[in-house]
C-alpha cells in the first residue's frame, strides 16, 4: 500500500484537473466536480489495489486471527500455571517435558526457550 502512494497521488493530481476542465466544460457546481473526482478516484485505487494484489482488508486480516488465538492461548497458559484444573495437571507438568526441560513448571534455566521465542517472534515480525 506505501508503495502504491506515490502512483496514487500523481493519478489524483491528474484527475483533479480533467475533472476540472470537464466540469467547466459542462457548466458542473464544485459539489458536482467533486462528486465526479471522488467516484473516479474510489475507481482508480480499487483498480490498483487488484493490479498489485494488495488490498488494505489484508493487512489486518492477520491481526483478526493472531489477536483471538493470543488470548485463547494466554488464557489456557494461565489456567494450567495457577492449577485451575487441579493437582493432575500440575503432576502431568512436572514429569511431561522433553530434551532439556523435563520438569514444565520449573524456570528454564539455559534460557534457551526464551531466547528462541525472542527470536522467532522478531522474525515472524520483520519478515
Amino acid at each position: 500500500l506505501e508503495n502504491l502512494q506515490p502512483e496514487i497521488k500523481e493519478l489524483a493530481k491528474r484527475l483533479r484537473y480533467e475533472v476540472s476542465v470537464r466540469g467547466k466544460q459542462l457548466g458542473w457546481s464544485e459539489k458536482v466536480a467533486r462528486f465526479h473526482f471522488t467516484k473516479n478516484m474510489r475507481r482508480i485505487v480499487t483498480e490498483l489495489y487488484v493490479r498489485d494484489n494488495c488490498h488494505p482488508f489484508k493487512a489486518t486480516l492477520l491481526l483478526w486471527v493472531q489477536v483471538p488465538m493470543w488470548v485463547c492461548v494466554s488464557l489456557a497458559l494461565r489456567n494450567c500455571s495457577v492449577g485451575a484444573r487441579g493437582s493432575a495437571v500440575q503432576e502431568q507438568f512436572s514429569s511431561g517435558g522433553a530434551l532439556w526441560f523435563p520438569d514444565l513448571t520449573a524456570p528454564d534455566s539455559t534460557w534457551i526457550l526464551p531466547v528462541s521465542l525472542g527470536l522467532v517472534n522478531l522474525l515472524v515480525v520483520e519478515v
